[in-house]
């Protein structure tokens, strides 16, 4: 009985240890989607943090860039996995321009692996103002965040 007790524990206790250890790879990006900050400090610190890689992987016409995340980084947004991080502000040499008609302001986000309606609920639930856009039914899914 009590070897029975201590495999069960030993266990549990490996179980729990693998998943703080999943846990603790992952890099939730819920905090910046308070809205106050802007598209350089977001990217800016996704860069420094080896989180993204330092140049676009794509340039929207009206100029908003798109970055993969570094494979191993684990962003997450409200508990879905980032596929791409996007930004754009206005004079700023941090980002390349687009063929089109430039946006006024800043914006950042990101495009998650999710439904809309699952990911708006999450970023609601959370109390962010962000704005949730579905980018593929079904599959994907921008939050994102812009000057008001």
């Amino acid at each position: 009985m009590k070897k029975r007790l201590l495999n069960t524990l030993a266990t549990l206790y490996a179980l729990s240890m693998a998943l703080h250890s999943i846990q603790s790879y992952a890099h939730p990006l819920d905090p910046q989607f308070t809205c106050n900050s802007n598209a350089h400090t977001f990217i800016t610190g996704l860069i420094n943090d080896d989180d993204i890689t330092p140049e676009p992987t794509h340039i929207e016409a009206n100029s908003v860039n798109a970055f993969r995340p570094e494979r191993g980084s684990d962003l997450t947004a409200f508990g879905f996995p980032v596929h791409a991080v996007v930004g754009y502000e206005h004079n700023d040499a941090m980002f390349r321009q687009g063929g089109g008609d430039t946006l006024a302001g800043s914006l950042y986000g990101v495009v998650v692996a999710g439904p809309t309606d699952q990911v708006e609920a999450r970023v609601r639930e959370a109390g962010s103002d962000a704005i949730v856009r579905e980018v593929v039914p079904l599959v994907a899914t921008a939050i994102v965040c812009n000057e008001h």
